[in-house]
């Protein structure tokens, strides 16, 4: 049975885990980590962004509106 070993490539090169030192690993972690919150970053953008969108649309609508006659 073949072992599924994590590889990563680097300028078209292939390499397992047990070829890099530690180091190497550790930068591994923190670019996997990182793009893990550039992920949620983008995600949490989107969410501002249309959030901000609909707001400014009802600021338009209300200032749009006719002011109400009084009685």
């Amino acid at each position: 049975m073949a072992e599924n070993k994590n590889t990563i490539t680097i300028n078209g090169t292939e390499y397992t885990e047990d070829q890099l030192n530690d180091e190497q690993k550790q930068m591994v972690n923190h670019i996997a980590d990182l793009d893990r919150k550039i992920g949620s970053t983008k995600f949490n953008l989107d969410q501002l962004s249309v959030g901000r969108d609909a707001f400014v649309r009802m600021l338009t609508q209300a200032v749009e509106k006719p002011p109400e006659k009084d009685n």
